[in-house]
């Protein structure tokens, strides 16, 4: 079983592939594979599959397939979310929050957690835990990127991926900041580009997005 502590470690190895993780909102699985392909391919490997919609953990078992990718769930609420997600094959989870409960499914599956943190408290009882990744959530609604930079003074043990209210436009003020290691975003792969079968758009989206520092 890992640790907390090893744990961390592996997410922000994740987390350091690439300035962004796509947050992925799917409805067919007839788009995971296609998706995935254009994803990694465009520079972004580390993928976030949202348990938001019947299809989500057979997507994750299509996206698990694709070389080069690392599938995680995103929206794990429960152990039992928690056991789903590992048995479908995903490598990492991601949580708007964190529980014990939920802490504790993650460390007995070895999944390796981004959880959820929007306070200094929350940050710190993290901390006091074992964890130094967090995911910066809900980002742009609790203050953006200067809440966000008030926390690395007194909090430089930790890191965070911001996620919510996240886009092309306001990415680079989060990446500038030195306890920021990556954002999450769905700008990435849009709904209208899924529906039109536009890998290919959506290839150049993510290469944009590889590209942000």
């Amino acid at each position: 079983m890992m640790t907390p502590a090893e744990a961390s470690r592996a997410t922000l190895e994740t987390c350091k592939l690439a300035p962004v993780i796509p947050v992925l909102v799917i409805e067919d699985v007839a788009h995971a594979r296609p998706l995935a392909e254009a994803l990694v391919a465009g520079g972004l490997p580390a993928l976030e599959v949202t348990l938001r919609t019947p299809a989500a953990l057979e997507v994750i078992r299509a996206m698990a397939e694709v070389p080069g990718g690392i599938v995680g769930a995103g929206t794990l609420l429960t152990p039992a979310d928690v056991k789903a997600a590992k048995a479908a094959g995903a490598r990492f989870g991601v949580s708007p929050g964190a529980t014990d409960r939920l802490l504790a499914a993650c460390e007995e599956e070895d999944l390796p957690l981004l959880p959820g943190a929007a306070t200094a408290t929350e940050a710190m009882r993290l901390l006091e835990r074992g964890y130094t990744t967090a995911k910066f959530f809900p980002a742009e609604a609790i203050g953006g990127a200067p809440a966000l930079k008030s926390l690395a003074a007194p909090l430089p043990q930790i890191t965070f991926c911001p996620t919510g209210g996240i886009g092309p436009a306001n990415a680079a003020d989060y990446l500038s900041l030195p306890n920021t290691v990556c954002v999450g975003g769905s700008w990435v792969a849009p709904k209208d580009k899924m529906a039109a079968g536009d890998w290919a758009g959506i290839e150049a989206l993510a290469r944009e997005a590889a590209r942000l520092v």
